[in-house]
C-alpha cells in the first residue's frame, strides 16, 4: 500500500535568523514567529487554555480553533539539578526538538496513533542550545495515571493497549520513556502515545522490545505503590501482553 496516496505529507518551511532555528508546518499558520514557541507569547494571547506538570510545564494552547501542545525540553536526573535546560549543540538536525520532529512525521506517515508536529525551535547559545516543540493535542484524552485513578479497565481495552504498542514495535518506534503517563485514551478509548523525546526508529529486535515493556511494567508497579487510588493488578499486565502478542 502506498503511504504517501493515504497521508499528505506536511510541507515544512525554515526559519533562521542570527542564533534562533525553526521549523514549522506552514499550512498551520496563517503567520509564524519564532515567539509562538514559547508560553509567554500565548499566555499574551490569552489562548492558553491549561497545563500539566512533570519535569517542567506543559501548555495546552488553542489558536485559530487548533489545540497545541508546547513542551520546553528540560534535563532529567542529576545532571538537571545543576543544568536545567541546556543541551550541547552538534548540528540543528541532531538536537533533541528536531530529531522528535523527524519522528512523529515518520509516525504519522505509518498512520500510527500519535500528535502530529506543528513546530520546533532551537536557540544555540555558544557552545549549548535550549528546545521548544508544538505538537497537535489529542482531543478529549487523558493518560493511564488520570484513568485508573478513577476507574477499572475492561478486558478489551487492555487487549487494545497491547495491540498498539506492538503496531509502534513492529514499525521499529523506539520509545526511550515508555510509561503510563506517555499513554493516553481518548473518548473512544482509542490509545495513542506521546512524548517521543529521544525515540528514534530502529531495526526490529527482540531485545530492545523486551525492555521497553520491563519499563512500562515498572510504570505500572511504581504508581500502584505511589497513588492513594489506583485500578490495576498484576492480571492487567497479561490481558496487555495477550493484546500485544496476539497482533
Amino acid at each position: 500500500m502506498n503511504l504517501s496516496a493515504i497521508v499528505k505529507p506536511c510541507q515544512e518551511k525554515t526559519f533562521k535568523k542570527g542564533n534562533i532555528y525553526c521549523v514549522y508546518v506552514e499550512h498551520l499558520f496563517s503567520e509564524f514567529t519564532p515567539e509562538m514557541l514559547s508560553s509567554t507569547y500565548w499566555q499574551q494571547q490569552n489562548s492558553i487554555i491549561g497545563t500539566a506538570q512533570g519535569r517542567g510545564t506543559t501548555w495546552f494552547i488553542e489558536n485559530q480553533h487548533q489545540q497545541w501542545v508546547l513542551r520546553h525540553y528540560y534535563r532529567g536526573g542529576l545532571i538537571g539539578k545543576f543544568n536545567k535546560d541546556k543541551y550541547l549543540f552538534n548540528a540543528f538536525n541532531s538536537t533533541r526538538a528536531a530529531r522528535e520532529f523527524s519522528l512523529l512525521k515518520i509516525m504519522q506517515e505509518l498512520q500510527l496513533p500519535v500528535p502530529d508536529p506543528v513546530a520546533f525551535r532551537i536557540i544555540k547559545n555558544g557552545l549549548f542550545y535550549q528546545a521548544d516543540l508544538l505538537s497537535s493535542r489529542i482531543q478529549d484524552a487523558n493518560d493511564l495515571v488520570y484513568i485508573l485513578g478513577k476507574q477499572r479497565l475492561t478486558e478489551e481495552i487492555w487487549l487494545t493497549i497491547g495491540a498498539t504498542i506492538k503496531r509502534f514495535h513492529d514499525s521499529g518506534i523506539y520509545h526511550h520513556d515508555l510509561n503510563i503517563h506517555n499513554i493516553l485514551l481518548d473518548k473512544n478509548n482509542k490509545c495513542w502515545l506521546i512524548d517521543f523525546d529521544r525515540g528514534e526508529q530502529r531495526t526490529v529486535s527482540n531485545q530492545w522490545q523486551k525492555a521497553n515493556l520491563a519499563r512500562l511494567l515498572r510504570s505500572f508497579r511504581k504508581e500502584l505503590l505511589k497513588q492513594p487510588v489506583f485500578h490495576w493488578q498484576e492480571e492487567d499486565w497479561q490481558l496487555l501482553l495477550e493484546g500485544y502478542l496476539s497482533n
